[in-house]
């Protein structure tokens, strides 16, 4: 069976672990991978950096920005995966407009443990003091999302237990699944 071009987008707050886990879902998949930090103007970036949280202003651009990258994927054949906060269902729905699937994998846990990893991190540019802001910004999948095939995944299982159940909940064998070039 041939899969139609599906975007998965890991989605959570920051230290959850995205770019871990669709780093080794394009690996298995073998799948075009993306981070949505690299879609960010520099403005963004510079007010992160100073622990300004962004407002939905500064997010439209960006998320338009990223749904037109999976759409051009997408009208290449080619299936991805992408790392992005996808905090509120309206920045979902801008994303969910782009040619294709479009797949939300919430990567949820609680805040003790995304603190820690963030505090072990090195050289990113959001600083820990910004996560209760996104904490208080996210609005988890709802049962509509749920419903339409979106995941919710659990950060304490190891990143090749969430990759495991990701392909078995999606029904992808990595051999059929439409690959980068």
């Amino acid at each position: 069976m041939q899969y139609p071009p599906t975007h998965l987008v890991v989605m959570g707050v920051a230290g959850s672990g995205k770019s871990t886990v669709a780093a080794a879902l394009s690996r298995t998949l073998g799948w075009a991978c993306a981070e949505a930090d690299e879609f960010h103007p520099a403005a963004n970036i510079a007010k992160m950096s100073q622990g300004i949280p962004l407002q939905d202003d500064d997010r439209w651009p960006w998320l338009g920005e990223i749904r037109d990258w999976m759409t051009g994927k997408s009208r290449d054949g080619l299936s991805t995966v992408l790392t992005c906060s996808a905090l509120k269902q309206s920045y979902r729905q801008l994303l969910s407009e782009a040619g294709g699937r479009v797949v939300f994998l919430h990567l949820d846990g609680g805040a003790d443990l995304i603190g820690q990893r963030m505090q072990g991190r090195e050289g990113h540019f959001m600083p820990p003091t910004l996560l209760p802001s996104q904490l208080a910004t996210l609005e988890p999948l709802s049962q509509e999302e749920l419903d339409a095939g979106s995941l919710r995944l659990d950060i304490s299982r190891s990143p090749e237990e969430l990759v495991a159940a990701v392909v078995q909940a999606l029904g992808l064998d990595a051999d059929q699944a439409p690959r980068a070039s």
